[in-house]
């Protein structure tokens, strides 16, 4: 038993209470002439008018004639809402897998077709199948992602080898206005440098860009709480942009420039079909010159074309560029050694000792190298290095013994006379006297800084007269000028008597 249109019924009512025959009313509504019977049959064992019919719903007019099919299922519905939430999981889960496993525990359950379409029926009544008409604001969003299709049309000119193509797309919300670049890769530097292209291109940069959650774009899929990429994240800064990811596998948060894609797919991947290119710089020449006869075609559905509107809606809308282009920049990950130097291309730079054993980020461009740690502090910025010292070094980064020694280091002769000089004149005629006695200076350096630190450890009035002391013994040294500031009054030792011998002359022979 098949229910019969509302509307169709209510005019085969009327046709019939004015006395048309089945075959004139068929003929008016456009059903077979049996159809015309089974509804004036009903209607009477109904005992249901015309005039009553107009003034009840739809389906109470259907209760009233198909009593049958308006009674409750005699089988339970199992959980809808579970279902679509475990459907929606993986893509590889299916009605029919779910139905089967829905049978084990109910073997006299509903059949594959009522389990399909009881499904079907709830998913329309919660709205989950609609779709939502989005009004896009000129100037507002760009759509952004890679086209699903590649081509392999370019040839390297010196090795001969055939390399792909994979084109970015950016299309503006309100126009559908796109701009297409091709690169040998999908790589986090091509996608921030198409970006930049992209908004030089449309002469200014809208307020928010909608990404698909490419790891270039989004480390971490979250629809309230994304992982940006680090670089990508610093562009979006640079332009002032908010990022808005699409959700993931939904294709219909992004229609712009999936339509886009589609549209370019058929007529300039196709265009490109069979034609060979020597470079990706001539590969884009020839994107640049079909696209621009492309936007120029009027649309189907509306008034104008994509350039036409850009200009009209959109470029007006735009926001004014920045005075400086993006620089890329590369983001790497370093865990601080013991030496407090993080690497990046063979080149060590410094950060606070205290960072030891916690991680930070390394930003490099092509001028600059800055360190970050995990509070997105700066801790450290340098210009990049590409030959000289591997290693590069600010003092203030050094603990205080590094430091230290780091100075010392540094020091001449010159250094620790003026040093001493401040000391005393016999303590600078000491150090004088022990760069002096050795062939090469430097390597009387660290005596020179022992006798000195001795200024701190006693007073430099002490070490001054040990010094005085060292001059007049003769034996101006590290280990004199100790002996003497430790035992500052040593006794007075009688001399030692020289023992007999025949050899000995009596001192009165020389008398």
């Amino acid at each position: 038993m098949r229910c019969t249109e509302i509307m169709r019924i209510l005019e085969i009512m009327r046709l019939c209470e004015q006395g048309l025959s089945h075959s004139e009313i068929a003929a008016s509504v456009n059903c077979g002439k049996t159809t015309v019977h089974d509804v004036k049959k009903r209607c009477r064992e109904a005992e249901l008018e015309y005039d009553e019919a107009l003034k009840m719903t739809n389906e109470s007019i259907k209760a009233r004639l198909y009593p049958r099919m308006s009674e409750p299922p005699t089988k339970d519905d199992p959980d809808w809402e579970a279902l679509h939430t475990w459907l929606g999981g993986s893509k590889r889960r299916n009605l029919r897998f779910a139905w089967e496993d829905y049978r084990v525990g109910k073997p006299t359950g509903l059949s594959y077709s009522q389990y399909c379409r009881r499904y079907s029926d709830w998913r329309d009544s919660t709205g989950k199948t609609v779709t939502m008409v989005q009004n896009h604001e000129p100037g507002k969003e760009v759509y952004i992602d890679w086209a699903g299709d590649t081509l392999d049309c370019v040839t390297d000119p010196f090795t001969g080898e055939l390399l792909t193509a994979h084109f970015f797309v950016a299309a503006m919300g309100c126009s559908c206005y796109p701009y297409v670049e091709a690169f040998p890769d999908e790589g986090g530097e091509n996608w921030l440098a198409a970006h930049v292209h992209a908004f030089e291109h449309f002469g200014g940069v809208p307020m928010v860009a909608i990404p698909d959650n490419c790891k270039t774009a989004i480390t971490k899929a979250n629809y309230y709480d994304p992982a940006y990429n680090p670089a990508y994240w610093e562009l979006a800064k640079h332009y002032g942009i908010a990022v808005i990811p699409a959700r993931v596998k939904k294709p219909k948060d992004k229609p712009v420039v999936e339509g886009s894609v589609g549209w370019l797919e058929t007529w300039l991947l196709e265009w490109l079909c069979g034609q060979m290119f020597f470079s990706f710089e001539e590969l884009n020449r020839a994107i640049k010159e079909r696209v621009g006869e492309l936007v120029k075609r009027e649309f189907q559905k509306r008034p104008g074309s994509r350039a036409s509107v850009f200009e009209e809606l959109d470029k007006p809308a735009l926001r004014l560029l920045p005075p400086m282009r993006f620089e890329f920049a590369a983001y790497v990950s370093r865990l601080v050694p013991d030496n407090y130097h993080v690497e990046y291309d063979k080149f060590y730079y410094s950060v606070p000792y205290t960072l030891y054993k916690q991680s930070v980020t390394v930003r490099a461009t092509a001028t600059m190298i800055e360190v970050v740690n995990t509070g997105r502090e700066r801790v450290a910025l340098y210009q990049r290095r590409y030959s000289g010292n591997r290693y590069v070094t600010l003092p203030e980064h050094m603990p205080e013994n590094h430091r230290r020694q780091l100075e010392n280091s540094k020091r001449t002769g010159s250094d620790y006379l003026n040093w001493a000089a401040t000391i005393g004149n016999n303590t600078r005629d000491v150090i004088d006297r022990m760069l002096k006695g050795q062939e090469i200076e430097m390597t009387a350096y660290r005596g020179c800084m022992g006798v000195l630190q001795f200024a701190k450890k006693f007073s430099p009035d002490k070490l001054e007269a040990a010094c005085t002391k060292a001059l007049q013994m003769g034996n101006p040294c590290y280990t004199t000028v100790k002996s003497l500031l430790k035992n500052p009054h040593p006794a007075a030792m009688p001399p030692t008597p020289l023992p007999r011998h025949e050899n000995l002359r009596n001192p009165a022979e020389f008398a």
